[in-house]
């Protein structure tokens, strides 16, 4: 019986342009690779990896097991993506350098490929080095024929949108958006579940795959870079906030400045909860789970509600499917 909240086991990734500092957030680094990404829960399509639970009675058991055989208890009346997988793919990045310029392809260019899923994200800022920079949009007016051109004499920063990085602030990157992430950030991430990536530009790096057709057919050209949201004010209490409002998922931050109990309503559909500062303990009937600084629960729709003590000057993202 699903009664408690279910952790699950880091799946860390290496990368070309990542680093060490997941080490601060728990992760057990492999040595002298550069792991630019863990991923907290993940149930990729066709042979993709699945989260393996790492504690409790389901323990050992991926989270593509438990949705065979527990789907209405863990979704409740939230939908599997169109892939039959969980809906959310929850992550930490570590950007030691520059991300390649890249664009995620939106649901149309997915239908007409069997081999694209649709990718939407958003990132929340944990930490940032002074001066690093997100690049999210293009400028007013580039068209496809100007990026091109910009791509070919290596200055595509020519004609991006960037924003200096702020440690707490929230950037949402919808399906179409050409961006990267900076050198010296470190961020958590809330997206689809999909790992189709087109690269345009890697900052001079070789030996990666780009895909320049296929990012200038799905970029969009028409729509402004998505606003930047800020830090939220700092919490004598208890705090929540949006961050992120999308079609496919919803983002909030919860912050204490003192010991709190903070309590939501399940809405009858699943709940991630990612500790990003402090530690929390999220209950359910059957038990808890103790979460620190880079940890991170799924939290059942049969649970009914989310409960977590709170200790003083903790900060929690919750995603939740839409």
């Amino acid at each position: 019986m699903l009664d408690a909240p279910l952790q699950l086991t880091p799946l860390l990734v290496p990368k070309v342009w990542g680093g060490r500092r997941l080490e601060g957030l728990g992760k057990a680094l492999p040595p002298d690779e550069p792991i630019g990404e863990s991923w907290e829960l993940a149930d990729l399509p066709g042979d993709g990896p699945s989260s393996v639970v790492s504690e409790g009675p389901f323990a050992g058991s991926s989270l593509r097991e438990l949705l065979d055989t527990h789907q209405a208890a863990i979704m409740g009346a939230a939908s599997m993506n169109q892939q039959g997988r969980f809906p959310l793919l929850i992550k930490f990045l570590d950007a030691r350098a520059n991300l390649s310029v890249q664009v995620h392809p939106d649901q149309a260019w997915a239908d007409r490929h069997a081999d694209a899923f649709l990718k939407s994200e958003a990132w929340v800022v944990l930490d940032a080095e002074p001066g690093s920079r997100i690049w999210a949009g293009v400028k007013p007016g580039t068209t496809p024929d100007a990026l091109r051109r910009a791509l070919d004499e290596n200055r595509p920063e020519d004609v991006m949108q960037w924003r200096v990085a702020h440690s707490g602030s929230c950037h949402a990157l919808p399906s179409g958006t050409c961006h990267a992430l900076g050198a010296g950030v470190l961020v958590a991430e809330v997206q689809t579940t999909s790992d189709t990536t087109f690269r345009l530009w890697d900052w001079g790096r070789t030996g990666r795959e780009m895909h320049v057709n296929a990012a200038l057919a799905c970029i969009d050209f028409d729509n402004p870079p998505p606003q930047e949201v800020p830090p939220p004010p700092v919490a004598d209490g208890l705090a929540e906030s949006m961050l992120s409002d999308t079609p496919w998922f919803q983002m909030r931050r919860v912050d204490c400045g003192e010991a709190a109990t903070w309590r939501s309503d399940l809405g009858n559909k699943p709940m991630v909860l990612m500790c990003l500062r402090g530690t929390a303990h999220a209950t359910g009937p059957g038990g808890a789970a103790r979460l620190q600084a880079g940890s991170t629960a799924l939290l059942p729709a049969c649970l009914g509600q989310a409960t977590a003590e709170l200790a003083e000057g903790t900060s929690m993202l919750i995603a939740t499917p839409v």
